[in-house]
């Protein structure tokens, strides 16, 4: 998703720098996909870091707790 948002972003500038006629529509909606990959990329990295950790505290031994004396 990010790729094409990121092709169509990159199709979309290019006229204003070639001075051409600019893209239908379409393309500005295309675009839109770039920030919807980013948004599932980060979701992913979030969510495998979070079950990284509790996997980290479940086979971790218990911490002793300290006593009152």
């Amino acid at each position: 998703m990010f790729l094409v948002g990121a092709a169509a972003t990159l199709a979309t500038v290019a006229p204003l720098f070639l001075g051409t006629e600019p893209l239908p529509s379409v393309f500005y909606w295309l675009c839109m996909l770039m920030g919807l990959g980013f948004l599932v990329a980060a979701t992913g990295v979030i969510r495998s870091a979070r079950a990284g950790r509790r996997q980290a505290a479940a086979s971790s031994p218990p911490s002793a707790a300290p006593s009152a004396t």
